[in-house]
């Protein structure tokens, strides 16, 4: 709710259940979607496995787009290959791990700026929490 009230929009949940690590044995959509461009958020991505079927439960419920965020794209396995066939639009990355994407859908944004800013205003003992609150 707080999300929702900040972003000045309505927030989803997509909730998963794990019977073993990488392997999604159920997941659940907890809102509506249906006529609405969706932003997935996520901290980390390995496989893209939760992602794109994320995504495609989203279209499959009437979104009319899907795109996604996330810090750390760790991409490991059949993750690109899973993301250019999945209804995924977009998938915006920070480079805080770096590598050459094999995907179109991939944006990468960079974190140097933001990182090297918090630096200062440590080494300056100055407030960081404007690099990070708007």
């Amino acid at each position: 709710n707080t999300y929702a009230k900040f972003l000045n929009s309505e927030v989803v949940v997509c909730y998963k259940q794990r019977d073993q690590a990488n392997v999604v044995s159920k997941m659940m959509l907890i809102g509506e979607v249906k006529g609405k461009d969706v932003i997935l958020i996520d901290d980390m991505v390995d496989t893209a496995g939760t992602l794109t079927q994320a995504a495609d439960i989203m279209i499959q419920k009437g979104a009319n787009s899907v795109r996604a965020m996330c810090t750390h794209g760790v991409l490991s396995g059949s993750a690109y290959e899973k993301i250019e066939n999945s209804k995924l639009e977009e998938l915006v990355i920070t480079d805080t791990i770096p590598r050459e994407h094999r995907s179109n859908k991939i944006k990468e944004l960079s974190v140097a700026n933001l990182f090297a800013e918090t630096i200062k205003s440590v080494i300056n003992k100055t407030s960081i929490s404007s690099n990070f609150i708007c």
